[in-house]
Order: C-alpha cells, then sequence, then structure tokens
C-alpha cells in the first residue's frame, strides 16, 4: 500500500460492540454470531485479532482518518484510538473530525472539505495533480487534531478558515 484512507472505520471491533447504539441492540445476538462474542475472554481475543487497532504497529505509510463526532455507530473514540496509536508510534496519520456530523458526511460543505483534504493526500502518496484547497474549507465544521502536515496545502487553507459559529444551546434556526 502506498496510503490508506478511512472514512468512519471502527478501529477495535471489542469497543465497537460493546458500545452499540440503542437501534443496534435488537441485531446483537446476530452481531455475536456473524462478527463475535464481545463477552467472552475467548471471543474477545478472536475479535482483537481481527481489528486494526491490533496491527498498528504494520502500519508502515500515511493514513487520512475522516470521522463524524456524533457517530452514533462508529463512535468518535475509534477514530481517536487509532490516531492516537500512530501518533504514539510516530506512523503518519492526518485526522480530520467533523463536529456536526454523525456515520459519514451529509453537509455539502463537509464533504467539500473532506474531498479537498482526501484529494492532495492521495496526490502527494499515489502522485499526480491536485486541486489546491483555497477556500474549500469555508462553511465546514472540523478541525484536524492530528497531522494537518500530512497533507499539502491543509495549514495554508487553515488560516483562512473561519470555523462555523455555534448556535446557543436550545435553539435552533
Amino acid at each position: 500500500f502506498a496510503c490508506g484512507v478511512d472514512i468512519v472505520g471502527p478501529s477495535s471491533l471489542v469497543t465497537l460492540l460493546n458500545n452499540p447504539p440503542p437501534y443496534w441492540m435488537p441485531f446483537m445476538p446476530v452481531m455475536k454470531l456473524r462478527v463475535g462474542d464481545w463477552m467472552s475472554e475467548e471471543g474477545i481475543k478472536f475479535l482483537e485479532s481481527r481489528s486494526p487497532l491490533k496491527y498498528v504497529d504494520k502500519i508502515k505509510k500515511p493514513l487520512l482518518i475522516g470521522q463524524g463526532a456524533n457517530d452514533p455507530r462508529v463512535k468518535k473514540a475509534e477514530a481517536d484510538q487509532i490516531a492516537k496509536a500512530m501518533t504514539e508510534k510516530k506512523i503518519p496519520v492526518t485526522y480530520v473530525l467533523f463536529h456536526d456530523e454523525g456515520h459519514g458526511f451529509a453537509r455539502p460543505e463537509n464533504r467539500f472539505a473532506f474531498y479537498a483534504v482526501t484529494e492532495a493526500f492521495l496526490a502527494e502518496n499515489l502522485g499526480g495533480r491536485y486541486q489546491p484547497i483555497g477556500e474549500a474549507f469555508q462553511g465546514a465544521d472540523f478541525s484536524i487534531p492530528d497531522g494537518e502536515e500530512g497533507v499539502p496545502g491543509v495549514k495554508e487553507a487553515l488560516k483562512t478558515y473561519t470555523p462555523k459559529p455555534k448556535e446557543p444551546a436550545g435553539q435552533k434556526k
């Protein structure tokens, strides 16, 4: 591999299955059969053996992570833990966290911002051209907790980025 892109992906099957959203509860017996038993010692060992976090030391190429802070399925903690593990091992990682997104990027402004980062990331790691990020961040609601220096143009674009204003609690438009 030359690089990787992870969009709302689980890093540990154990933590994923230990923290299911409420609407998964009726399906958890099926998950236990199809994915693995997260409640037994043997099952936990099996799930850990299939989890990216277990093999973080084998990651040798840059990884771009995109995550929604409000993801009810693959919680933010999944992205946090693999980004932290990679940073601690000095493995190149760029982590883009969208504050007003869930499982995926629904808002066009956020999609556009992530596409711009992804395009520059892939060009840097695979070779080729990319459109300068420029104003692609405007209107998006995100932060880059780790690795902004790993993608060309991100630091420069962040200098002109104005974060989306937060609405006071309890008020909707």
